[in-house]
């Protein structure tokens, strides 16, 4: 097979798409941002002389109990709050099956892959320093999950010029990689089923989903059985939050001719809601762990904590840019004349930043305040960090040759606000050189 008519990996999609992500990224900035400072402020009050405050906040409980509902604030964050997360990941995932990579086979079999990689290959990681360590086994699942708010959010910060199809690859790996957490937390973390109590949460869901594809209703119908949902399946034992990727995967994602789907129109609404103050109060009550009188020594050198960084930072780089250099051997496929492999070990190591999903796997794991969840919390602070700071060694030198080719492109672009490589097509914008930069075709 020729050159020309090999397979193209990472391919430049469509502009619409293009210009979706962007604004995507853009959001997520300002998301991510909060969502340190509130990891921060978390690290700093467990630490300091009010610790105790924090964890009485942290432990009041807020009740409802003719609905059954016995949870503490930090539970309320976490069982409550994160489904607001989880529905904009529904709502994302449905779009991407429909719109996005996810909806042609050819396209989406490479960041499926990547993703279920990225996901097995830091879960064997994990298990295989407990097995050497002598470890606990029970937080296998917690590296396997990427953050998607704080990865995008690193990724708009230094990736100001990279080509967009690597930005889509990430969003559409997130995404995915999401959706196999979401599968282990109903698989692996639910416990107690209540099959009947499950059984009557699928008429609000299939009310949600009726009035969400009718016009003869008003939207604000679409709370009360979102609500309904999550009461229903709280209390029958399921995780929470997987109601709100049903209901997402639920809300219709086809567009008016010249218009938003109601989803996108959700999206657009609830996602500030959701990186702006939802994940942020998970983030503040979930990742204050406290030093203070700890063994520092025995924390670090913890099988656990060991075993998180490891998955976080080695396993998710060996899983994502391993299982993409084999398919390209094995199918014979080549990276896009706008892709070096460069960044896509850059893009590998960004992946390895989680954080929310994690904290959350690991709470189930392990309990919420036991010791082997504090060791957890430090592994994946530590782990997303050393990720974070690689990926922006790697991805940083990348962005200053692309901005350079972008300097050069957008004199020749046309003023009709659309770059004239995505007028072009797919993989024509120009000739890759020897070591992956394109030059202008």
């Amino acid at each position: 097979m020729s050159s020309a008519n090999r397979p193209r990996l990472f391919s430049r999609g469509e502009w619409p798409e293009a210009e979706r992500v962007a604004a995507l990224l853009r959001q997520e900035t300002v998301g991510g941002a909060l969502l340190l400072l509130a990891t921060v402020l978390a690290l700093l009050w467990s630490n300091s002389p009010w610790r105790d405050g924090y964890t009485a906040l942290a432990d009041h409980h807020l009740d409802i109990a003719p609905l059954g509902i016995h949870l503490s604030v930090a539970h309320w964050a976490a069982d409550g709050l994160l489904a607001v997360f989880f529905f904009v990941v529904g709502l994302e995932l449905k779009h991407e099956f429909v719109h996005g990579d996810l909806r042609d086979p050819a396209k989406a079999t490479v960041p499926v892959v990547a993703a279920a990689c990225g996901v097995a290959v830091p879960a064997i990681v994990f298990t295989v320093a407990q097995l050497l360590l002598d470890g606990d086994l029970r937080g296998w699942a917690v590296p396997t999950a990427t953050d998607i708010a704080f990865a995008l959010a690193v990724l708009a910060v230094i990736g100001t010029h990279l080509p967009s199809a690597l930005r889509s690859f990430l969003l559409t790996l997130a995404v995915v990689d999401d959706l196999i957490a979401i599968t282990i937390i109903a698989v692996f973390f639910s416990s107690d089923l209540d099959l009947p109590m499950l059984a009557l949460a699928v008429l609000p869901v299939a009310a949600f989903g009726w009035v969400s594809r009718t016009r003869s209703h008003p939207w604000w119908l679409l709370l009360p059985l979102g609500v309904a949902t999550w009461v229903l399946v709280l209390n029958s034992g399921v995780h929470a939050t997987i109601a709100g990727v049903v209901l997402g995967l639920v809300v219709p994602a086809s567009r008016a001719p010249g218009g938003h789907s109601l989803g996108e129109r959700l999206e657009h609404r609830i996602r500030p809601l959701s990186a702006g103050f939802c994940v942020p109060v998970f983030a503040f009550f979930a990742a204050g762990v406290s030093f203070v009188g700890g063994d520092l020594a025995k924390a670090f050198t913890d099988p656990i904590t060991i075993g998180v960084v490891a998955g976080l930072v080695l396993g998710k780089l060996v899983g994502i840019f391993g299982s993409t250099f084999l398919m390209a051997r094995f199918t014979r496929a080549e990276l896009d004349d706008d892709i070096a492999w460069s960044d896509l070990f850059g893009l590998s190591l960004l992946a390895g930043v989680g954080f929310t999903v994690s904290l959350l796997i690991g709470e189930l794991a392990f309990g919420a305040g036991s010791i082997a969840d504090e060791h957890v919390k430090i592994g994946v602070l530590i782990g997303s960090l050393i990720a974070a700071l690689l990926a922006t060694i790697v991805l940083r030198s990348r962005n200053k040759i692309y901005a350079r080719i972008h300097d050069d492109e957008t004199r020749d672009d046309d003023l009709d606000g659309i770059p004239d490589v995505y007028q072009r097509g797919p993989g024509r914008g120009g000739a890759a050189t020897t070591d992956g930069n394109r030059t202008l075709g």
